[in-house]
């Protein structure tokens, strides 16, 4: 009995430690990689697998998805999109700190665009970029991604009811 407790303990420990170093250093700064491409975001996924077979005990070879999956993980492109779609539900919500909020514009907000479909569906405005690198500009980014979200997740009345929706909507759009 005193070993599957200490077995138990463990395997919580090595938990405990997974989630403070790996996932926080994944996910610190993470919206700066938004608009990346793939083969830049997979050495960070792979770090997230390696993580993974660690702290669960995997063989070398072992497939992690189905593991990730019962974690509730989700694999880096969409933890990126979910964190920059969750700092727009803040700035839309007046949660987010002020230099977020200055940076997303609500179409309902602009003079006459008040009586367009996307100013009752709360969509933020998206402004033109000439290059590539102005896409993945929060500004730019965090309007794109949030007026692609089903209208449900975007009308959520807490932070709390957005993040459940937007990782299950996240969860079954990616799967690991």
């Amino acid at each position: 009995m005193c070993c599957t407790i200490t077995a138990v303990q463990i395997h919580s420990h090595h938990h405990e430690t997974h989630q403070s170093f790996v996932i926080s250093r994944l996910n610190y700064g993470n919206v700066t990689l938004s608009g990346l491409p793939q083969s830049t975001l997979t050495p960070l996924q792979r770090v997230l697998n390696a993580a993974t077979r660690l702290v669960c005990d995997l063989r070398p070879r072992k497939h992690v998805t189905s593991t990730l999956i019962n974690l509730h993980k989700l694999p880096v492109a969409a933890c990126i999109e979910f964190k920059i779609c969750v700092l727009a539900y803040q700035s839309l919500n007046s949660t987010a700190p002020a230099y977020i909020s200055d940076m997303l514009q609500p179409v309902s907000s602009l003079q006459r665009q008040t009586n367009l479909r996307s100013a009752t569906n709360s969509e933020l405005f998206v402004s033109c970029t000439r290059l590539r690198v102005g896409e993945r500009a929060f500004s730019s980014a965090a309007a794109r991604l949030w007026n692609a979200l089903p209208t449900d997740i975007k009308r959520a009345a807490t932070l709390l009811i957005l993040k459940k929706k937007h990782k299950t909507f996240l969860s079954s759009t990616n799967p690991c």
